[in-house]
C-alpha cells in the first residue's frame, strides 16, 4: 500500500505511469529534491490518515517505503 501511494505521487509530479517507478530508482534521478520529499509526505499523510515524520536521509523510493511501513507498525 506504501509503495503503491508513493509511486503515485511521483508519477502525478512526473507526469508518468505509476507502473513505471520502482523501489531502487533514486530520488535524484527522478528529479526529486528534499524540498519535494517533504511536499509528498504530506500528500502521503493526506492519503493513508497517518503522521510522518521523516528523521532521516532517503535516497531510494524503496527507502522511503521501508521508513514509512516502519514507523508505522510503531
Amino acid at each position: 500500500m506504501v509503495f503503491e501511494a508513493i509511486a503515485e505521487l511521483i508519477a502525478e509530479r512526473n507526469d508518468c505511469d505509476p507502473s513505471t517507478i520502482t523501489p531502487d530508482m533514486k530520488f535524484a534521478d527522478l528529479g526529486i529534491d528534499s524540498l519535494d520529499t517533504v511536499e509528498m509526505l504530506m500528500n502521503l499523510e493526506d492519503k493513508i490518515g497517518q503522521e510522518i515524520e521523516l528523521e532521516e536521509k532517503v535516497e531510494t523510493v524503496g527507502d522511503l517505503v521501508a521508513y514509512i511501513e516502519a514507523r508505522l507498525e510503531k
